[in-house]
C-alpha cells in the first residue's frame, strides 16, 4: 500500500513502508528540467541542481557533504528534460538527518555569486567532457535535430555560451517561477513509522509559499525527420537514428517496451545479434524509447568503423523492414514480456529504486501504479498491440538521423 498525503500548499508526499530493510531513501522531486528553458537560459535547471550543493545559510558545501558522509549515507541529484530530483539514502535511524539536509539545501541555498562563478567552471568542464564522449553526444545531436524548434531538443547541460551569460538574478527568477508547491513531490521508501515521517516532512514543507509567478506554457514538439552530421576525427562513427514515439501514460507504452526489447533493447535482440554477434561490426548497438508527458521518440544507436557506416545503416533498415513485414513470433513475445518483468522487479529491490519509481510516477503521471498493476500491463500485451506499435513507430519516410564521425553517410545525405 502506498501512503499519499497532499499538504495545504499543494506539495504531495508519497511513501512506501518496507519493514524488512534497514534503509530509507528520500527524494525531493520538482517538475522542472531543460524543457522549461529557452535559448537564453538553456542549462539553468541543471545548474540549479549543482548550486543546491554549494552551501546554505547555515551549512557550507563541505558541511553538507560531511553530514551525509559521516553517517555512511548517499546524497545526490539529477536533472532530466522534465524533472529534477534531489535525494538521499541513509540508514533508517538517520532519516531526520537526511530530511534536515535536503530541506536546508532546497529552501536555504545561498546562491553565492562566488560559488556561481566557480560552479560555472565545473559545469563547463562537464560540457567539455560530454563533447569528448561522442557515443553520448550523438543522442543529444539527434534530439536537437528532430526537435529543432522546441526546448525539448535542447541539451540538459546547456551550452558554453548560455552558461557564461547566466546571472544570479536569472537563476533566482527561474527558481521562483518553477520551484513551486504544485510542482513538488516528496518521495520516501524504506523502514519508517508512517505518522512520524509524514509529520516531520510537513514541518519542513508546509510553510513553503513562494510568490505566485506565471509559468511558461510548454509546447508539444513536432518531430521533423532531419539529418545532421557533426564532422569529427574519431576512430568510430557514431550513429543515432530514430522515429516519433509515444507519450507517457499512452496505452501502448508496454507494447512499445516489449517490441523494443525484441528489436534492439537487449543482448538477445535482433539488432544486437545481427550487427554485433553475427557480423561483428559494432561493439555497442541498441534501441530505446524515451517518453515525455505529451510526446516520445524511439532512438537507435550504433558505433562502428567509419568505413562500415553505410553497411550498418543498411543492416538496421533491413531489420526494420523485417519486423514491419513479418512481425514477431509468439516465442519472442513471451520471452520479451518475461525479461521486462524480471528487470522491472529486480530494479525495485532497493529502496532508492522504489523511491524513484513512485516519485517520478506521481510527479509526471499524477498517480502511482503498483508492481502488480505494471506486471499485469506487461502480461496483457497482445500480438495485435505489437503490430499496431510497429506500424505506428517504424515510418521510414519520417526517420531522423545524427552522425558523429569523419564522414557522412551516402545512404542518407
Amino acid at each position: 500500500m502506498y501512503i499519499e498525503r497532499k499538504l495545504n500548499n499543494g506539495i504531495r508526499i508519497v511513501a512506501e513502508e518496507i519493514k524488512y530493510v534497514n534503509s530509507v531513501s528520500l527524494g525531493i522531486w520538482v517538475k522542472v528540467g531543460s524543457r522549461y528553458e529557452d535559448v537564453n537560459n538553456n542549462g539553468v535547471s541543471h545548474f540549479i541542481e549543482h548550486m543546491l550543493f554549494k552551501g546554505t545559510k547555515k551549512r557550507t558545501s563541505k558541511e553538507i557533504a560531511n553530514s551525509i558522509d559521516k553517517i555512511g549515507g548517499q546524497l545526490n541529484a539529477f536533472t532530466a528534460k522534465e524533472c529534477t530530483c534531489f535525494y538521499a539514502k541513509v540508514l533508517d535511524t538517520h532519516f531526520d538527518i537526511a530530511l534536515d539536509i535536503l530541506a536546508d539545501m532546497f529552501f536555504n541555498s545561498a546562491f553565492s555569486e562566488t560559488e556561481i562563478e566557480k560552479e560555472k567552471g565545473v559545469v563547463l568542464e562537464e560540457i567539455s567532457m560530454y563533447e569528448d564522449s561522442p557515443e553520448d553526444l550523438v543522442h543529444d545531436i539527434f534530439t536537437q535535430s528532430v526537435w529543432a524548434e522546441n526546448p525539448l531538443g535542447m541539451p540538459i547541460l546547456g551550452t558554453e555560451d548560455t552558461l557564461k551569460e547566466l546571472k544570479r538574478k536569472d537563476i533566482i527568477d527561474y527558481f521562483d517561477i518553477n520551484y513551486t508547491p504544485e510542482n513538488i513531490v516528496v518521495s520516501v521508501v524504506g523502514n519508517f513509522k508512517e505518522k512520524y515521517i509524514l509529520d516531520e516532512i510537513e514541518k519542513f514543507f508546509s510553510d513553503y509559499k513562494p510568490a505566485k509567478i506565471d509559468r511558461k506554457i510548454i509546447d508539444k514538439p513536432a518531430f521533423v525527420p532531419n539529418h545532421k552530421h557533426k564532422k569529427k576525427d574519431t576512430e568510430q562513427a557514431h550513429l543515432c537514428m530514430g522515429f516519433n514515439g509515444i507519450e507517457l501514460g499512452n496505452k501502448y507504452t508496454y507494447p512499445l517496451l516489449v517490441m523494443n526489447n525484441i528489436f534492439g533493447g537487449a543482448m538477445s535482440s535482433r539488432l544486437f545479434q545481427k550487427i554485433r554477434e553475427e557480423k561483428g561490426l559494432a561493439y555497442s548497438v541498441f534501441s530505446y524509447p524515451s517518453s515525455y508527458t505529451d510526446c516520445g521518440i524511439l532512438s537507435i544507436y550504433a558505433g562502428m568503423k567509419p568505413n562500415q557506416l553505410d553497411f550498418v545503416i543498411d543492416l538496421i533498415n533491413e531489420e526494420i523492414r523485417e519486423i514491419k513485414e513479418k512481425g514477431i513470433t509468439e516465442n519472442e513475445l513471451y520471452d520479451s514480456k518475461e525479461q521486462i518483468k524480471g528487470s522491472y522487479i529486480l530494479g525495485l529491490e532497493s529502496t532508492s529504486g522504489r523511491m524513484i519509481s513512485i516519485g517520478k510516477s506521481e510527479l509526471l503521471l499524477d498517480r502511482i501504479y503498483s508492481p502488480k498493476e505494471i506486471t499485469e500491463f506487461i502480461d496483457a500485451v497482445t500480438m495485435n498491440d505489437i503490430n499496431h506499435v510497429i506500424d505506428v513507430i517504424f515510418n521510414t519516410k519520417k526517420m531522423g538521423t545524427a552522425i558523429i564521425g569523419p564522414n557522412k553517410s551516402t545512404n542518407i545525405y
